[in-house]
C-alpha cells in the first residue's frame, strides 16, 4: 500500500478516538473527526450546526422515510440544500477527497462504507463491554453513573441507526470491518499496536500478490 488511510468506527467509551489519536501520532499521519463538518460547511456555505451529526436527534424522523436513496450534492437554490442526505452527500465528498490527497485517519461518519473501494483502506470497529465503556465515560462526563449509561445506550443506538440508514449495513456487522477489536482486553496502547501490525501484513500480501 503506498498509502494507508484507516477508518474507525467506535461504540461510545470504548476510546476509538483515543485510539485513532494515538495511532495518527505514532505514524504522523492526519487525523480527522469534527473537522470534516468545518471544511463540508465552508465548502457548501452552509452554517455547521445544520449538518447531520451522531449527536443529532432531529434527524430520526428520516430514518423511518425508507432510507438514504443517493449521493448527488443538491445545488445552492435546490429546496433540498439543506436536507440530512445532501449535507451528509459534502462531507461524503470531503471524506473520499482527504483519503485521495494521502495518508490519513477518519472517525466515524460511515467512512468505512464511503471507502470501502478505495485501495490501501483500512476500516477498523473498536469495541468493548458495557462495564468498560461505563468507566471510560465517566472519565469525561460529569453526570451521574445511571445518566452515562442512558448516554452511551443513546448515542449507539443512534450511531446504529444513523449507519443503517446511510449504507444498509448494520453497524457492528464485523463483515463491515477489516478488524473488529475489544479495546478492554487490548488497552488502547494495544489496540493501536493491532493495527499496526494488520498493516503491515497488509503491505506484506499486497506486495506479495504484486510479484505473483
Amino acid at each position: 500500500m503506498s498509502k494507508v488511510i484507516i477508518t474507525i468506527a467506535r461504540q461510545y467509551g470504548s476510546g476509538g478516538k483515543t485510539v485513532g489519536k494515538m495511532l495518527a501520532k505514532e505514524l504522523d499521519i492526519p487525523y480527522y473527526d469534527r473537522e470534516i463538518i468545518a471544511m463540508a460547511a465552508e465548502e457548501s456555505g452552509v452554517n455547521p450546526t445544520l449538518f447531520q451529526d451522531e449527536f443529532k436527534h432531529h434527524g430520526l424522523r428520516a430514518l423511518l422515510s425508507g432510507g438514504y436513496k443517493g449521493s448527488r450534492i443538491l445545488s445552492p437554490e435546490s429546496a433540498g440544500f439543506t436536507s440530512d442526505d445532501n449535507l451528509f452527500n459534502y462531507q461524503a465528498k470531503i471524506i473520499r477527497s482527504l483519503a485521495e490527497e494521502g495518508s490519513c485517519i477518519i472517525i466515524g461518519r460511515c467512512a468505512d462504507h464511503i471507502l470501502k473501494d478505495m485501495d490501501g483502506v483500512v476500516r477498523v470497529f473498536v469495541h468493548a463491554p458495557e462495564d468498560f465503556c461505563l468507566r471510560e465515560a465517566m472519565k469525561v462526563n460529569s453526570l451521574p453513573e445511571n445518566e452515562v449509561k442512558k448516554l452511551i445506550a443513546k448515542t449507539d443506538d443512534y450511531r446504529a441507526r444513523y449507519y443503517k440508514y446511510y449504507t444498509g449495513q448494520e453497524w457492528k456487522n464485523a463483515l463491515n470491518y477489516d478488524l473488529s477489536l475489544d479495546s478492554s482486553r487490548l488497552g488502547f496502547d494495544g489496540t493501536v499496536e493491532a493495527i499496526k501490525a494488520y498493516i503491515e501484513v497488509r503491505k506484506r500480501f499486497d506486495e506479495k500478490m504484486k510479484d505473483e
